[in-house]
């Protein structure tokens, strides 16, 4: 699988994405905000990062990128696109998933590992979970607080598309129903606020829970181990 990884001005973790895919067993591709097209890619990451320096509000100017045209082309047809901490926000401007990322709630910068519990399987990047699980994952953001309003949110609760929560007691910015990843109606497009893309390398601190997000959209077809 040909796994695409967009850079935006500003963008600072498209690398480390471009790592992970591969280190998980698929290929990469860098792809520029500029873009008309994403190419014969399979999937789509928006990386995390500061696009455009988070001018305006994060996301804002990002999402009017060319490339975003195509990335919302792939999403339509049912390609997986995932969205990381920027991503996350860049895709919430785009209308591709509901709901915006605010301020943090105590209006500082978050940056440690997070405990995140699984809430379903049921989407392109998470297909190698258990509904339930609990993960390790590291967080940094100064704007993750998901909000929503209360009708969306009960949506998203009845349709099973709240992707992952902070596990109780553990969330870092004040998430509405401790929400940290959503999915569209299709469940190919997620949106999650920590970076899977840090704990993916047994040899680094972040640990290795990060890895079913990747391996999930490149061996669907696997038990989970």
């Amino acid at each position: 699988m040909l796994i695409g990884v967009v850079t935006f001005p500003g963008s600072l973790d498209d690398r480390d994405a471009r790592r992970a895919v591969e280190l998980c067993g698929g290929r990469t591709v860098p792809l520029w905000h500029g873009d008309a097209t994403v190419g014969a890619v399979d999937a789509v990451i928006l990386p995390g990062g500061f696009s455009h320096g988070d001018y305006l509000r994060c996301g804002a100017i990002a999402h009017r990128a060319p490339v975003m045209r195509a990335v919302a082309d792939l999403a339509s047809a049912g390609g997986p696109v995932l969205g990381i901490c920027n991503g996350f926000q860049v895709l919430c401007e785009a209308g591709l998933l509901p709901g915006a990322l605010t301020r943090n709630a105590r209006l500082r910068f978050v940056c440690r590992d997070v405990p995140l519990r699984i809430e379903t399987a049921g989407t392109a990047w998470t297909r190698r979970f258990t509904p339930g699980e609990t993960v390790v994952i590291p967080a940094k953001h100064g704007e993750g607080r998901y909000v929503a309003g209360a009708a969306t949110l009960d949506a998203l609760e009845a349709e099973g598309r709240v992707v992952a929560r902070y596990a109780a007691g553990s969330n870092p910015n004040g998430s509405l129903r401790d929400i940290a990843g959503v999915t569209n109606v299709g469940r190919n497009v997620v949106g999650l606020m920590p970076h899977p893309e840090h704990a993916v390398d047994p040899a680094l601190i972040g640990g290795i829970d990060g890895r079913g997000f990747f391996e999930s959209v490149l061996h669907p077809a696997l038990d989970p181990a």
